[in-house]
């Protein structure tokens, strides 16, 4: 018996249960909509995205499918360590001792198509880009859909999963039955995306590759960029929220100026096109989520940042978000494949891990810089008694968050006294 699915978003979480979904059960057909072109035919200069960290979470649960994550790692880069470029003097490298492995969110979501569409064909697999949803009938069990060339059309779901990230047009919906509730907040910083081409690099600029390179600016913004293996550097600006001088530059002119007065050694490497580009890139705001439930009834689920987005603070988004397939798979499993009976207990299991890692990402991190070396601080000793003593002395926050067997609710209690005292300072302003 065909059981269909629909997805809506074509992320990295949807995408990967897609393909779990689909290898794992047989009498499973998946129809995915996604609002924004197919990536694989933009420009990636044109594209919005962002550098991301895949630790051993998300390798785990890309581990999941047959072959993905082999196919996932092949497009990585190793991050050796960072290099941080002061406003006045030589830049400092550290070195990890591990290095983590990095690609941008366009990558990823790529190699999870390329490999989705080699796999599957129709009837099992449907995916239409330029397709956005625009309203849910929970009783008649309907989406209303907007093709970008084509009349808007009705589809009926029999199962539906929202996977259509931060700005999710499902939770929309779901926001308008009674009993559901959710908490958005925008992020004290905004950031556009950046690519720059490496061609005539400067002897004197050290962009070595391997390593993530930051520069905090004296506007109060932060660049974050990574060597992408293919003769390009991709990254973020961020920068405070309220902010015009960003926000404001409108030329080519006006961001190569910005670049070579607040970040010399990408402004001396920056081309016309590339600063251009920029230009024209829009302004993408940070949201964290925070849900009372993921699902509307037994039929309709929310998963990865339509569910619980967060800050990007200690890298966890995207493997929060691919972790989601893993739990959802373990339901699926202990329902004997019974879908919709997986939807109903996703809340149960999923939250309380969900709830902490927005908790973790919020506070881990203070503001204060006292208490910002005291973290350092603190890591650093916990990593050395660790090493020393094992089993007796807890792994560092980092480790902790990187180890799918740590469940991130185990996280937050093992802070929870350091996580109270960050929120009391920022409480008191102190």
């Amino acid at each position: 018996m065909v059981e269909p699915i629909t997805i809506v978003g074509a992320g990295p979480s949807g995408l990967l249960l897609a393909h779990y979904l689909l290898q794992h059960y047989p009498a499973y057909q998946v129809r995915i909509y996604e609002r924004r072109r197919d990536p694989r035919q933009v420009e990636f200069s044109k594209v919005r995205t962002f550098p991301l960290t895949l630790s051993a979470r998300g390798m785990h649960a890309l581990q999941q499918v047959d072959g993905l994550a082999e196919a996932v790692r092949a497009i990585t880069q190793e991050m050796q360590g960072s290099v941080m470029h002061p406003q006045r003097g030589k830049p400092k490298a550290r070195r990890r001792a591990q290095p983590l492995l990095t690609l941008d969110r366009t990558q990823l979501a790529i190699a999870l198509l390329d490999e989705l569409t080699r796999r599957y064909s129709p009837p099992r697999l449907q995916v239409e880009f330029e397709c956005e949803c625009q309203t849910v009938d929970f009783a008649r069990q309907t989406l209303t859909l907007q093709p970008a060339a084509a009349p808007q059309k009705t589809v009926r779901y029999e199962v539906l999963i929202g996977a259509d990230g931060a700005n999710s047009q499902i939770r929309q919906q779901m926001s308008l039955q009674e009993g559901f509730e959710c908490e958005t907040q925008i992020e004290t910083n905004a950031y556009k995306s950046l690519v720059v081409a490496l061609e005539n690099v400067p002897e004197w600029v050290d962009l070595r590759p391997g390593y993530l390179h930051s520069w905090q600016l004296a506007t109060g913004g932060v660049v974050l960029m990574l060597d992408r293996g293919d003769g390009t550097m991709a990254g973020v600006l961020h920068f405070p929220r309220e902010q015009r001088q960003v926000r404001d530059l409108g030329s080519a002119q006006e961001v190569l100026q910005f670049f070579q007065t607040y970040c010399p050694e990408l402004g001396a490497v920056m081309g016309e096109a590339d600063a251009e580009a920029f230009a024209q890139r829009p302004v993408s705001e940070v949201v964290s989520v925070r849900c009372n439930r993921y699902h509307q009834g037994d039929r309709v689920l929310l998963m990865g940042d339509a569910a619980h987005a967060v800050s990007p603070s200690l890298g966890q988004g995207c493997n929060a978000a691919l972790e989601d397939v893993v739990v959802f798979g373990e339901l699926l499993a202990e329902a004997q494949g019974n879908i919709r009976e997986a939807i109903a207990q996703f809340t149960v299991r999923r939250q309380a891990d969900a709830v902490a890692l927005l908790e973790l990402s919020n506070y881990a991190f203070p503001r204060q810089k006292r208490l910002l070396i005291e973290f350092f601080a603190r890591q650093a000793i916990a990593k050395w008694l660790h090493q020393v003593w094992g089993g007796g002395f807890p792994p560092p926050m980092f480790q902790l968050l990187s180890d799918p067997m740590t469940p991130y609710s185990e996280i937050l209690e093992r802070y929870r006294g350091w996580i109270d005292r960050v929120k009391r300072v920022q409480v008191s302003g102190g």
